[in-house]
């Protein structure tokens, strides 16, 4: 891959010898209507990709060629409306006075794939220019986009964060996609992304764009609930030397860096990165594990134990004989602080060099590579500790004005893929086998005649069921006395590994170096993504015409500890592909678009898909200033990678892919009915249990939605959106009683006793249990139907004062979905916002105030359900410019109170950071 990169970076600057033109300077400055200069304003010669910044003073200086005729001169500023000037000559003493711009000026790309004003954009549509951006107080941008209509965000600690528009929130997003300059973030293994690990530095975005809604239309099948697009910083037109340097609370040191030049006319570099360090939040939740995760779990006071949220290796175990018959005990278990083991810190680290090559002034050719590492502590089916864990990701395209060719690849990695070095695991395994380590001098019959070394959690229970049973008897058959004794007895008696003993570091350090599936917590991620895609747009009088195809292939590798695939074999292999096309037309001179697009898609797993899209936007007023837009979208969702391969065994469950035709079992109820529903003469009663489930088909949503954006005076903004949407083959989670290959267990297998063991990973004789409880993913034989709106206010009282508001309604209409399905919605039906913000001084002081509520709601996950509780935050932050060093002072605060701010059932609280930073900035 270097090779070729270094082969391809040599073929692009041959050719710059040869070009030879009769260039000729443009010069001039840039200034606001009151003559205040404008630095950091984009000069560019409309069609071509030349262009320049206005340095600090708004002067600039270009190279132009008159020798095909006059040009266009574009000049755009943030929150100022573009000007375009038209040049026959040469002119080096040009005067460009911006004005302030009103939000309808605004031009988007996300939702059409094809640039148009905002106004005049068929569906819900959000864009963050650099100064919002710039005012996000969190350390990650994704951690700060709930402050924005419809959007919901979801912590799993502080620098990973997913979002998600219109329901089915997650802390993976497999609902929506995030792209960075039209490369897709997430790591191949996971199906989601770190929050913007894989994206973007912060000082290299120009802007962010989030698409709600369906848009498979134009960008896949897994653009089904939104899309984010990150767009960055041209290195022609926009170069200089930026840094930015924090630190505050929580120990949080952070530095951001963006360097871009021109080499000549015809070449450009830039670079960006950063490195983020601070403390994690750590979960700590002590409720007890819902029974639709753990069926036999205890209450909270239990002295038999329980099974809490945020504590691993509380393994349970249900006896059949005694005075306990029937009841299950819990271990103690560890926390979230024992086994990271002080290790508490999370960083961030990326870099990304870019070559851009002018092979023509309308035809640019990029190279450009991303590296990111980080610590962090992500949720999923588990919590996982990752560790020196990231992506690789490499990028070649040529693009013209009308038209690009894009290819890249990108590689995740979770530390050294040698056992002994530095690697990241899995919370609930390294809990769970510090439990079943040999217990020093204590053994256990083999079954054979003979005897083996016993684990401390057979230690613990035998000595708990012995001093039960005794003083269960004793004490007049009272179970809570029994219980208590036993309890203490079992602490004191036959004691677990405790946290910071020599003995508990050694098997720590054992396990998390262990990759070996069923013995080690090691996760190793190891997957592909090689992605190619190209796009042409035709404009003509009869209509803009679009086209536009895509090829993607998975390679999924971990080693066994996540997938289906083993050690030393090859890695899975999976594809997609599809093609597009979209017209749009203009009519009653301007006021009323039409457009239609559709996709065919095909898949490896599951046949051919075509999603359209319809829609019509009418605009009022001579400059259009209230549009209304409806729209129609069809959008198909493929299952995850995670869906189709995984084979990951978490004890309580295990759980599989389901692409290999389809599982028959039964309900987990049935556990509950032996071994009398054996008897003879019950066989018809077994059958009422009885679960199938065929291979997963891919999802399907049908969206109805209406809008109305307008700027109804010069100072007052407003958008509002409605939307309805129903689900066909709704893809959920489903837990049953299966065998692992998919068939139905006899009676045999399920007989008395059975309910015991469809937990446990092995039979009593050692031999893998082929019985267990199962989850897959599944699709639901039932309709699925949602609805929201949202509304957006903004009144520019005076460039010193903006207020602006947002509220958002997400509703599940369907309530009663079949038993054993979790339909993961995970959204509050209100939130809203309410913020300030405002330039002073002659815009050399900046600041903004967000006030954050979101509703209590059902969380619901593989790992944890439970009540999200009501969440109010304020963000805030204020910064002041010293001009004659280019500096910048930013004071600011992420949930300034420190208040509950609980996202995702089962993570922590995201409580308040504090920081105090300097911004240079040279143009």
């Amino acid at each position: 891959m270097r090779k070729n990169y270094i082969i391809i970076v040599i073929f692009l600057l041959l050719p710059l010898g040869l070009w030879a033109q009769n260039t000729e300077s443009i010069a001039g400055t840039v200034q606001t209507e009151a003559g205040m200069p404008l630095p950091g304003a984009t000069v560019i010669i409309k069609n071509t990709f030349k262009g320049n910044s206005t340095n600090e003073e708004g002067q600039f200086e270009l190279k132009a060629d008159f020798s095909q005729g006059p040009l266009t001169l574009s000049v755009s500023f943030i929150g100022y409306e573009t000007q375009e000037l038209q040049l026959s000559a040469p002119d080096n003493a040009l005067a460009v006075v911006l004005r302030p711009s009103v939000v309808l000026n605004q031009v988007v790309v996300a939702a059409s794939r094809v640039e148009e004003s905002i106004g005049q954009v068929p569906v819900t549509v959000e864009k963050l220019d650099q100064r919002q951006i710039e005012q996000l107080t969190t350390p990650d941008l994704v951690a700060g986009l709930g402050r924005f209509k419809g959007i919901d965000i979801s912590s799993s600690s502080l620098l990973t964060t997913s979002f998600s528009t219109r329901g089915f929130n997650s802390s993976r997003s497999e609902r929506v996609i995030q792209l960075a300059d039209y490369m897709d973030t997430q790591l191949p293994s996971l199906s989601g992304n770190y929050g913007n690990l894989l994206g973007m530095p912060i000082l290299d975005i120009a802007s962010v764009e989030i698409v709600h809604g369906p848009a498979s239309a134009l960008y896949g099948a897994n653009a089904f609930n939104g899309v984010l697009l990150m767009n960055s910083k041209d290195p022609f037109s926009t170069p200089g030397l930026t840094v930015r340097l924090r630190g505050g609370t929580r120990d949080l040191y952070d530095g951001q860096l963006r360097y871009a030049m021109k080499i000549s006319d015809r070449v450009a570099f830039k670079i960006s990165g950063g490195a983020t360090v601070a403390d994690d939040f750590i979960a700590d939740n002590k409720d007890a594990t819902s029974l639709l995760i753990e069926p036999g779990n205890n209450s909270v006071n239990s002295n038999l134990g329980y099974d809490a949220v945020n504590r691993y290796g509380d393994i349970g175990n249900t006896f059949t004989s005694g005075a306990l018959a029937g009841k299950t005990v819990f271990l103690p278990g560890y926390t979230e602080k024992d086994l990271i083991a002080g290790d508490d810190k999370t960083n961030s680290y990326k870099i990304a060099p870019t070559l851009a090559v002018l092979l023509s002034n309308s035809v640019k050719a990029t190279i450009d590579y991303r590296y990111t590492s980080t610590t962090t502590t992500y949720q999923s089916a588990s919590r996982y500790r990752f560790i020196n864990s990231g992506v690789h990701q490499a990028r070649v395209q040529a693009e013209g004005r009308n038209w690009f060719v894009r290819g890249y690849t990108t590689y995740d990695f979770s530390g050294a893929r040698n056992p002994q070095g530095t690697g990241s695991y899995n919370l609930g395994f390294l809990g769970a086998f510090l439990q079943t380590q040999p217990a020093p001098g204590f053994s256990v019959p083999n079954g054979s005649g003979g005897t083996r070394p016993g684990t401390y959690a057979e230690r613990y229970f035998g000595t708990y069921a012995a001093v039960y049973n005794q003083a269960y008897t004793a004490n007049g058959n009272n179970a809570d006395a029994a219980a208590l004794a036993a309890r203490e007895a079992a602490n004191t008696n036959a004691p677990l590994l405790r946290p910071g003993d020599p003995d508990f570091i050694k098997a720590r350090d054992q396990i998390i170096h262990d990759p070996t599936p069923g013995k080690g917590a090691r996760v190793l991620l190891r997957s592909i993504i090689n992605d190619g895609s190209g796009q042409y747009t035709y404009n003509n009088p009869f209509a803009d015409i679009t086209v536009g195809a895509a090829y993607r292939q998975f390679l999924l590798g971990s080693d066994g500890s996540l997938f289906e695939d083993s050690k030393d074999g090859a890695r899975i292999k999976n594809y997609e592909y599809g093609a597009y096309a979209q017209a749009s037309k203009t009519l009653l001179d301007s006021h009323l678009k039409l457009a239609a697009a559709g996709r065919v898609d095909r898949f490896q797993n599951f046949g051919t898909a075509f999603s359209p899209r319809a829609s019509a936007v009418y605009s009022l007023g001579a400059d259009k200033e209230q549009n209304f837009r409806a729209s129609f979208s069809r959008a198909f969702r493929a299952p995850t990678q995670n869906d189709q391969y995984i084979r990951l065994d978490v004890g309580r469950a295990i759980l599989l892919g389901n692409v290999r035709g389809g599982f028959q079992g039964y309900t987990t109820a049935l556990a509950g009915k032996l071994p009398g529903i054996l008897a003879p003469g019950r066989a018809d009663e077994l059958a009422t249990y009885e679960y199938s489930a065929p291979s997963l088909k891919l999802e399907e949503v049908n969206t109805y939605e209406v809008g109305y954006r307008a700027q109804l005076i010069k100072k007052l903004y407003v958008d509002f959106d409605y939307f309805y949407n129903t689900y066909n083959n709704f893809i959920a989670t489903q837990n049953f009683i299966g065998n692992i290959d998919g068939t139905r267990p006899s009676t045999g297998q399920i007989g008395a006793g059975a309910g015991v063991r469809f937990q446990s990973p092995t039979l009593a004789n050692g031999n893998p249990n082929p019985t267990r409880v199962i989850q897959i993913a599944a699709n639901v034989d039932q309709r699925v139907q949602s609805q929201g709106a949202g509304l957006t206010l903004s009144y520019a009282v005076a460039t010193t004062l903006t207020v602006s508001g947002n509220y958002s309604y997400n509703d599940l209409i369907t309530k009663d979905f079949k038993t054993g399905t979790q339909s993961f919605f995970n959204t509050p039906r209100h939130k809203f916002n309410l913020g300030v913000d405002g330039l002073a001084l002659e815009r050399k002081l900046s600041y903004n105030v967000n006030y954050r509520w979101v509703d209590a709601f059902l969380y619901e996950s593989t790992f944890a359900t439970g009540t999200v509780p009501i969440a109010q935050t304020v963000d805030a932050q204020v910064g002041y410019i010293l001009k004659s060093i280019h500096t910048t002072f930013q004071v600011g605060a992420t949930n300034l109170f420190n208040t509950a701010n609980l996202q995702v059932y089962g993570a922590p609280s995201y409580g308040r950071l504090g920081y105090f930073g300097l911004l240079f900035d040279i143009k």
